[in-house]
């Protein structure tokens, strides 16, 4: 037992699968099978011998189907077609020995995923015959005036083909259950119905012709088959195309985006390292404009051939970001390590000859390259490549040609104005004086706090200017909410509430003008999310908020408790702790909230000191 235990501890999701899939077709299979083959006549071991040989051709004539490494052939019309007319257990005593020889003659494929595709048939046949005979089908004889049960059983065999399949695929490859819907349902549903249907014409053609009309079918399969090979290599280099930039080579922004997305989620689900790099090539415009357009493409081309190479046979893919900017997406690697290796590039482009490189203020090809990590807390894509275009920003400063990582304390982050970003934010903010003078003053007590609280979270220069400045800046979507609610005495109706509640979005759209500011942007957003995942505009819970912005909610709140507004009553500090502690769990981080809490109480006593 304990070694059963182990096992079970140390499988993954993937493999558990695998095991219970087997196990349940396999089992299946022995259940409606019945031990058939002791009850065949010659005439049925015939008929056996002809579907199997049938099976075999058609499954030589195997043809690539999305998502990639999904393989699809006409044998399922061969099976179904025996359902209709010899019954489940048939088909299964057909299946089988397909099975066999497929497992000796394709012995490169892993012996677990001949078995893998032996469950997934049976659990097909028998739920296509089971649903066929539900639905009032008689094996035998094709009543074409009661097509109901044949096209259930159609319906039954690609339903069970899709959750079975599309779930091995999704374990395996990590990919989000909605790629895998799109790519089954959306991207090969064609396939599977020219398939599905074509068992009826088999049935048709067999009943009425015997031999001859499996021999028609089998060549109008193969033509089929054929053509959708020719469909596929189309299909693959259409993508290819829509995928590539068409003058490095790389793939391009739009299929980064996609990756992205893709990569996140697979740090976010597997908790495995992500690293993102930015890339830009020093003093691109200045060689265009001496050498022109033509040879500054192929500048680019020379970039996009090096990076392709550089990087296969590594996890790190590459991408052109649009003009002279690159990308690197590296998973399963950590910060350090994309530092190194992005660094490694850098001095490898450093002695890589080219035309005209003397126009270069180092005299030779180099780049400046950010790279930022992914961290728990991004609830949002945008997030990692702002914090590598920072980066990227930092790397200029030093004077080109190097890498800088993402929250290094190396110098330079440490030379952030604060005291310039804080003023021309109130700049903004002193547009409240004439419209709304509480949010104004509630925005500095909230500053105010904010730099307290970074004190005790020891916060890093750069995350404590993002903490202090998102403090300030977060209610500034506000300036767009009409004067008269925002000064209303009676209680908001619940039209108004929602104009109230839409500050968050307009705030956003406020500052992502503003490059300098983007990175405030979930500090405005994110603000009045709720730990318990009640909050607006996302309904994030727990750490999918960003840490610093759950902090943020807590001090937000306690202000606005203190304080008096025209839609809410007004708590002393006492009662606005202990609403803290009773909404702790459910609105506030518990942690961060108890940690204001006892800053408060400390504060309030020092106060009374004095």
């Amino acid at each position: 037992m304990n070694f059963i235990r182990n096992l079970i501890h140390k499988a993954d999701r993937s493999s558990m699968y695998v095991i219970l899939l087997s196990c349940t077709g396999i089992g299946v299979f022995l259940y409606m099978n019945k031990w058939s083959y002791l009850h065949l006549i010659t005439a049925d071991w015939v008929m056996v011998y002809t579907m199997l040989g049938a099976a075999l051709i058609l499954d030589y004539f195997t043809f690539q189907i999305p998502p990639k490494g999904n393989q699809q052939s006409m044998d399922s019309s061969v099976y179904l077609a025996c359902i209709f007319m010899f019954g489940g257990a048939f088909s299964l005593s057909v299946l089988l020995p397909v099975s066999i020889i497929l497992l000796i003659k394709e012995r490169k494929l892993t012996w677990w995923k001949h078995i893998v595709n032996f469950s997934i048939y049976s659990l097909m046949i028998t739920g296509a015959a089971a649903v066929f005979e539900w639905t009032g089908g008689q094996s035998g004889t094709l009543d074409g005036y009661n097509l109901i049960p044949y096209f259930a059983a159609l319906a039954a065999y690609f339903i069970i083909n899709t959750i079975t399949l599309g779930l091995f695929f999704h374990f395996s490859t990590k990919d989000a259950l909605q790629q895998m819907k799109r790519a089954f349902v959306t991207e090969s549903l064609l396939v599977y119905l020219c398939t599905l249907i074509l068992a009826l014409v088999l049935t048709i053609l067999v009943v009425h012709n015997g031999v001859l009309g499996l021999l028609l079918y089998l060549s109008l399969s193969i033509l089929l088959s054929h053509a959708f090979r020719q469909l596929f290599v189309m299909y693959q280099t259409i993508e290819e195309k829509a995928n590539t930039d068409q003058r490095t080579g790389l793939f391009n922004h739009s299929y980064f985006e996609s990756m992205l997305e893709s990569e996140l989620t697979n740090a976010r689900t597997q908790g495995t390292p992500l690293c993102l790099g930015l890339i830009d090539i020093d003093d691109f415009k200045k060689y265009n404009d001496r050498f022109g357009h033509l040879q500054g493409d192929s500048l680019l081309a020379l970039l996009g051939d090096f990076l392709m190479q550089k990087t296969e046979g590594t996890p790190v893919t590459a991408f052109r970001y649009g003009g002279e900017e690159f990308t690197l997406l590296m998973p399963g690697m950590e910060l350090d390590e994309s530092y190194r290796f992005m660094n490694k590039l850098r001095k490898q482009l450093n002695d890589t000859p080219f035309e005209g490189v003397e126009v270069f203020p180092h005299g030779c090809l180099s780049f400046s390259a950010g790279v930022a990590p992914y961290q728990v807390d991004m609830y949002n894509k945008s997030q990692l490549v702002d914090q590598a275009d920072k980066a990227l920003y930092y790397a200029k400063k030093q004077g080109k040609n190097n890498v800088h990582r993402h929250g290094s304390n190396d110098g330079m982050e440490h030379e952030i104005d604060l005291v310039q970003d804080v003023r021309d934010i109130e700049q903004q903010l002193n547009l409240f004086r004439y419209k709304d003078m509480d949010t104004f003053k509630h925005s500095k007590r909230v500053y105010k706090y904010a730099l307290d609280i970074s004190e005790l979270l020891a916060l890093d220069n750069a995350e404590k200017r993002r903490f202090v400045l998102g403090a300030l800046i977060h209610d500034i979507g506000k300036l767009e909410i009409p004067w008269s609610i925002l000064n209303k005495k009676d209680k908001l109706t619940a039209e108004e509430w929602e104009t109230i509640k839409g500050h968050v979005t307009w705030g956003k759209k406020m500052v992502i003008t503003n490059d300098r500011f983007a990175d405030l942007i979930p500090y405005i957003e994110l603000h009045h999310e709720r730990y318990d995942g009640k909050g607006y505009p996302y309904g994030l819970k727990g750490n999918e908020i960003p840490r610093l912005c759950r902090m943020l909610t807590v001090i937000d709140s306690f202000d606005a408790m203190t304080t008096e507004r025209p839609y809410q009553e007004t708590k002393n500090v006492e009662e606005a702790i202990r609403e803290l502690r009773s909404c702790s769990g459910s609105q506030f981080d518990p942690e961060l909230a108890e940690l204001f809490i006892q800053y408060i109480e400390k504060r309030t006593a020092q106060q009374q000191l004095q």
